[in-house]
């Protein structure tokens, strides 16, 4: 029996206070079993809850205690003591899964500390919790702490190092969009300036073609005119006595010929 076994003053009052909490803890629930009322059961539950912190509490002050008092006592009683502590993890961990039972039958969801973990993530049960920890000495569970920490310490750091690197790649995005869009303008600018400069030659060619078009016109009016007097010269030097052909305004008329002089003039009848 646990109470046979040699312990110290320490050990042997936290191992009474274990049992008493033991006791409580059968009693509750048997109490629990009475109840119909679904609220009086949460809150029974609740108080259950409360009790097994502290049953988890004695069991790790009950392990620190034994560890301590490993070197003074013979290697059979510390079996013994490790035996008595593995029995009382067990009973405490059917306590447990007894008030997951009745918290799954009430449907409560409420993530509370045997709870932790448990469910499809792949993390401890409740149970492996109670006894991993009860199981480790206080150094393991201050080197378990710190690399808990340091683990966190690395997300940390590697969440800075993405910040970092987001803001860093959003500027280098926000310069290369910077400089398009002032490349952009100088494209729509020399866009600008090239319609602008077509429109002007437009215009110039447009220009030169009535230029054009109004020197061609004088130069064939000029040529027509030219023709019409040399063609009108042409036909008095052919046709001198043509009357139908008038004569042209400062073109002198055409001399008379040697016959016509002859018989117009009686002074040369005469002789």
């Amino acid at each position: 029996m646990a109470s046979n076994l040699p312990m110290s003053p320490d050990l042997e009052q936290i191992h009474g206070e274990i049992r008493d909490h033991f006791r409580a803890l059968a009693n509750g629930f048997q109490r629990l079993d009475k109840i119909k009322d679904s609220t009086r059961q949460s809150k029974q539950l609740e108080e259950l809850t409360d009790k097994m912190r502290d049953c988890k509490r004695l069991v790790k002050d009950f392990d620190r205690e034994l560890k301590d008092e490993e070197a003074r006592n013979p290697p059979e009683v510390n079996k013994q003591l490790n035996d008595e502590k593995q029995s009382m993890i067990k009973e405490l961990n059917s306590y447990v899964a007894l008030r997951k039972t009745y918290m799954s039958t009430l449907g409560n969801k409420k993530v509370e500390l045997f709870d932790m973990g448990a469910g499809a993530s792949g993390e401890p049960t409740a149970e492996e919790n109670v006894q991993v920890a009860s199981a480790m000495s206080n150094q393991e569970l201050v080197d378990a702490g710190i690399k808990r920490m340091d683990e966190t310490d690395q997300a940390i750091e590697r969440s800075k190092q993405v910040v970092e690197q987001t803001i860093e790649v959003g500027t280098q995005t926000a310069a290369n969009l910077k400089g398009q869009t002032d490349q952009m303008g100088r494209v729509v600018n020399h866009l600008d300036t090239i319609q602008f400069s077509l429109k002007k030659a437009s215009q110039l060619v447009k220009e030169i073609g009535r230029q054009v078009a109004t020197d061609k016109c004088i130069m064939m009016f000029l040529f027509l005119i030219v023709c019409g007097v040399v063609a009108i010269i042409v036909v008095k030097i052919v046709h001198p006595n043509n009357k139908d052909i008038r004569d042209i305004p400062g073109l002198a008329p055409p001399a008379p010929s040697r016959k016509l002089l002859y018989l117009r003039n009686p002074e040369y009848m005469r002789r």
